[in-house]
């Protein structure tokens, strides 16, 4: 018999594990925040799992979403009344909650039956925010010390909470992220007036520097706790408020930059259900948030700066060419550069050179003089590369006019006037090249 529909104020009692498991793993789908490497948790003395070196192993959705931990809200009631969120309070959807007790057994079990290897662990806002973070804490207490897991665990900060459990939190948590949500106080005020940026932003301060003074208190004494030993993130909803690339790429360097973050997620924004407050319901731009994840890369790896990386007049990045080729398109000047004499920072510029690639350049230079052919044998893209490399003096390939290279270098097969076709076994370069880390 289908689950009838109740507003927010009736929580259903009585339900099934099995039902609560399926309602709240749904409410929890559109957080992208839940990456996992970065801990190296051990178990105690007989105890069970363990968050290797590397993160947890992953599996992933449809639309390319991570989806290895058991991700489930502790509940689905929330008396806020954010825009973009199918758990508002004025959804009428099932409400319901787990128990600690049930939340502890699902975990040990997935676990056991090698469904998992962690959890994620969020909620709606159901009480006051101390009350909320407390029940998150205490499933996490209960893994670790009772159950003796040494798997991964995430929680999410609730904003509001106390500091005093947020540096409880980290104790027990491998990961600990709360959600600036949207890129501007403004947006923030019109979409989610129920939530302030200032007690978000003093969360990540406060997560921080319990950090700083654990990693500071390891070095002098032995026995220091782990404190969220993969760090802190966070997550940017793209779309559902008019902030264009700039704005969002200029916050998530400077979260970066302020509380040493190790992942701001983008998630594309998806309509849940109409509101005059938000954009006329569309397909999600997951191009615009591909495109930020690139830029996102070449941020914490490439020796980007976030401010020369847009060069839209509109603030946004492009379409048809990514961001690291729309730089050297916009910086023709900077190339072509000497493959055999570059720096590393220099050539980790040149569209078609990764990080291995780069470093693979470096090495291999000390022993012969590079071409052309060595350039491909290393794992160079040449299709990118080759119109922005030298060699010996020479350029490696004359470049067309901007416009024709443009159309060269842009995603996806393109007819271009005047233009050479591939030779034989040459395949189309793939678009994923600075894709989902």
């Amino acid at each position: 018999m289908p689950l009838q529909r109740k507003p927010y104020a009736c929580i259903v009692l009585g339900m099934e594990l099995g039902e609560k498991l399926e309602i709240l793993a749904a409410s929890a789908r559109c957080d992208a925040s839940f990456a996992s490497s970065g801990s190296d948790r051990r178990p105690r003395s007989g105890g069970i799992g363990a968050g290797a070196p590397s993160g947890v192993c992953h599996s992933f959705s449809g639309d390319g979403r991570c989806i290895s931990l058991l991700k489930v809200l502790y509940s689905n009631a929330c008396r806020n009344d954010c825009a973009y969120c199918a758990n508002r309070a004025s959804s009428d959807i099932v409400r319901t909650s787990f128990s600690v007790d049930e939340l502890v057994r699902l975990t040990l079990d997935f676990y056991r039956r090698n469904y998992i290897e962690g959890l994620f662990l969020s909620s709606g806002i159901f009480s006051d925010p101390d009350i909320v973070m407390e029940r998150l804490i205490e499933v996490a207490r209960v893994l670790r010390v009772e159950a003796g897991f040494g798997g991964y665990i995430h929680l999410k900060a609730i904003p509001g909470a106390g500091e005093r459990l947020l540096r409880l939190a980290g104790l027990y948590a491998d990961r600990l992220s709360i959600n600036i949500e949207l890129p501007t106080a403004a947006s923030l005020v019109r979409l989610a007036p129920e939530k302030s940026g200032a007690e978000i932003l003093g969360a990540m301060r406060a997560m921080g520097d319990a950090e700083s003074e654990h990693t500071r208190d390891s070095r002098r004494i032995r026995h220091t706790p782990n404190f969220a030993p993969a760090g802190q993130s966070t997550q940017l909803i793209v779309g559902a408020s008019p902030e264009s690339d700039r704005t969002i790429i200029l916050l998530a360097s400077s979260l970066y930059r302020r509380y040493a973050l190790r992942r701001v997620y983008y998630s594309a924004f998806m309509p849940v259900a109409p509101d005059p407050r938000l954009p006329a319901a569309a397909a999600p731009p997951l191009l615009r948030e591909h495109r930020l994840y690139q830029c996102d890369w070449l941020l914490r790896f490439y020796g980007f700066k976030a401010e020369e990386l847009v060069q839209e007049a509109d603030g946004n990045f492009p379409t048809d060419v990514d961001p690291k080729v729309a730089w050297a398109l916009a910086h023709r000047d900077f190339f072509p550069l000497d493959v055999n004499s570059a720096h590393l920072g220099e050539l980790l510029r040149v569209p078609g050179i990764g990080l291995r690639g780069a470093r693979r350049i470096v090495a291999t230079r000390r022993q012969v003089s590079l071409g052309p052919a060595e350039l491909g044998k290393l794992g160079i893209v040449m299709k990118k590369a080759r119109w922005f490399l030298s060699a010996g003096g020479r350029p490696l390939c004359a470049p067309p006019e901007e416009q024709s290279l443009r159309l060269l270098l842009a995603e996806g097969p393109r007819e271009v006037p005047g233009a050479s076709k591939p030779g034989p076994g040459r395949t189309v370069e793939s678009q994923m090249e600075f894709a989902f880390p």
